[in-house]
Order: C-alpha cells, then sequence, then structure tokens
C-alpha cells in the first residue's frame, strides 16, 4: 500500500501556518524592510506632530487672561467684551475649535490674527522666510567648521591642539546665546562699528547688504552650535579608530589624516548625522532669543510680539511650524541614519 505524501502535505501546512502566523506584515517586512522602517517613521513623525497641535492647544487655552478684555480694556463693557468673543469664535466650545484650526492647518490656513486682522499664513510666510535664511547661513558656516574642527581634533588627539579646541568649545557651550549677542553688539556693533545694529533686512534688500545684517545673529548661532557637533563628531570618529580595519589601515603606511578622512569618518557617519540634524533644528526653532536680541524681523520675534498682545492664532501657528520643523529634521536625520547603517538596513 502506497503511503501518502508527507512532503506535500507538510509543505502546504507549513505555507497555511506562516499565512496565519506572520501575515502580509512580516511577509512584507523581510522583502522591503528599508521602505517599513521608513513607513514607520513617517508614520510616527506624523502622529507626534499631531500630538504636538493638541498639546499647543491646550496650553494656549491654559493660559490666564482673555484677549477680549485685554483688547477692549479694563473699561469695556461686559457686552463689547461678549461681541469680540463672538466675532472670534472664543464662545465656541474647546473642542470645536480645535478641530477648526486643525481643519485649517491641513489646508495650509492658519486662521486669521487677532490683533492685526490679516491673515497668519501670509504674515509667516515672509518672517518664516527670513528665518530660515538666518538658520541657512548658519548651518553652512557651522556644519563644515564642526566636523573639520572634529577631524582636525582626532588627528592631535591629546596634543595642544586638541586640548585648545575643547577648551573653546566648553567655553562656547557654557555662555548663553544672549550673552554671545550682547558681547558681539558691544564689540563689533557699537565699539568697532563693523556692522550694523539692529539687524533690519526687508524685501527686495541686496544680498550683500542682507549678509552683512546676518552677520551677528550668524555669528552667535554659529558659537552656541559649533561646540556641540564638533564635540560629538570627534567622539563618534573615535569610536570608530578602534576598530580592526583602522589598525590595518595603519600597519598598511597610510597617513592619519587619510584614515580619518576616508575610513573612519564615512563609518561614524550615522550619530554624525544625527547631531547635525538636531543642531540644525535648533538654528530654526532655537532662534526666538537670537531674533529678539538682534531685533530679526523672524518667526521667533514675531511670536514674542504676539505672546505680548495675546494673540493666540499667530502663537499656534508659530509653535506648530516650529514644532514641525524640529520633528521633520529629526525623522530625515534619523531616515539618512538608518541608510548609512547597512546593520539598520537589512536587520535580522
Amino acid at each position: 500500500m502506497a503511503e501518502p505524501r508527507k512532503g506535500r502535505a507538510s509543505g502546504i501546512g507549513g505555507i497555511v501556518t506562516a499565512r496565519i502566523s506572520g501575515g502580509p506584515v512580516r511577509s512584507l517586512r523581510a522583502r522591503y524592510p528599508l521602505l517599513v522602517l521608513l513607513g514607520q517613521r513617517i508614520a510616527l513623525s506624523a502622529g507626534l506632530l499631531l500630538a504636538v497641535s493638541l498639546m499647543i492647544f491646550l496650553g494656549v487655552e491654559a493660559l490666564p487672561g482673555d484677549f477680549a478684555q485685554t483688547y477692549l480694556g479694563q473699561s469695556a463693557t461686559p457686552q463689547a467684551v461678549a461681541n469680540i468673543r463672538a466675532e472670534l469664535g472664543l464662545d465656541q466650545p474647546a473642542v470645536s475649535r480645535y478641530l477648526d484650526w486643525l481643519g485649517g492647518v491641513l489646508r495650509g490656513d492658519f486662521g486669521q490674527s487677532w490683533a492685526s486682522r490679516l491673515s497668519v499664513s501670509d504674515q509667516i510666510a515672509g518672517r518664516l522666510g527670513n528665518t530660515l535664511f538666518l538658520a541657512f547661513c548658519a548651518a553652512i558656516v557651522a556644519v563644515p567648521l564642526a566636523v573639520g574642527l572634529g577631524m582636525l581634533s582626532v588627528l592631535y588627539r591629546d596634543r595642544f591642539a586638541d586640548r585648545f579646541i575643547n577648551v573653546l568649545s566648553l567655553g562656547a557651550i557654557s555662555l548663553p546665546e544672549f550673552f554671545v549677542g550682547y558681547l558681539l553688539i558691544l564689540v563689533f556693533g557699537i565699539q568697532l562699528g563693523w556692522v550694523s545694529f539692529p539687524s533690519t533686512v526687508y524685501a527686495g534688500m541686496p544680498f550683500g547688504a542682507r549678509l552683512q545684517a546676518v552677520a551677528l545673529p550668524v555669528a552667535t548661532l554659529v558659537l552656541v552650535v559649533l561646540a556641540h557637533m564638533m564635540r560629538m563628531t570627534r567622539a563618534a570618529i573615535l569610536n570608530v579608530m578602534s576598530q580592526a580595519y583602522i589598525e590595518t589601515a595603519e600597519l598598511k603606511g597610510l597617513s592619519a589624516m587619510r584614515i580619518i578622512a576616508h575610513h573612519a569618518a564615512p563609518n561614524a557617519l550615522a550619530p554624525i548625522i544625527n547631531v547635525v540634524a538636531l543642531n540644525l533644528a535648533y538654528l530654526v526653532v532655537g532662534v526666538v532669543v537670537v531674533e529678539v536680541v538682534f531685533v530679526y524681523p523672524g518667526m521667533g520675534q514675531y511670536m514674542v510680539d504676539a505672546v505680548s498682545v495675546r494673540d493666540m492664532p499667530v502663537v499656534q501657528a508659530c509653535g506648530l511650524i516650529f514644532a514641525s520643523v524640529y520633528i521633520v529634521l529629526n525623522m530625515v536625520a534619523d531616515i539618512l541614519g538608518i541608510l548609512a547603517n547597512p546593520r539598520l538596513r537589512h536587520p535580522r
């Protein structure tokens, strides 16, 4: 009597079991691990941004005082205050106002400024451009300088140059940005008169004049973020320098700078990318103090002016944009870290 074909039966059973236990998600993860990782990061960033929008709205709602009363003054009648609240929609439930605001944000409409009665989106457009220009100028100076100083510090490790760079970086980290800003204003703006103060820019301003106007704010931001990026670059490269393949390169007679630039630095990209992205996010999000110090017409100054008059649509819009920039840059850093690390691209 012929025996049953156990191989075929077990094969079919194995396929059924795999489909039940693993499902299409595990199959997709096994076939396209990189796409799944990227999709997870994007979905996580979108969920985090939604949670941040809710936190911003609730934080604004929790602020003491009332815009209508502040806008009309203490002598305003209760009826006048009620009319302003009704006109601005402040008499509606908080849930309804949040959903209306979120729906407008998804359409690119941040509402109307309570103080100026102008479109917040139109007002933010120019201010955001000024802030991004300031951050871009600081980034193109700080990032290459930080990476170069980090590599130089590794090249002259435990020697005078390394110690000198580390002392300067520790000093830069210890000084608050407003102190650095006022010090630069005193020396280069008032005593030497090399640059103008306040740092005023406007539409149609010549590029050279714009660069001169942002020189002091850019120098302040560079000094603030340079040390952190440089020290992280140094630490990441030193961690790679202890690997066996670095010893092999040294035994081949390669120069120290060639080993650092062509062998160590490329394999230390992931942590360097992360710290650079975090500091780039700071250059956009953390410019509030610098813009106030230099009276620079950017997003930070706009947000501070809105807080002083309790213009909540502007405060919410600025807060959400700052959060979006920070979350997106962190997501980009995470994705670039995955692309730069083969162990993350092909997880087991």
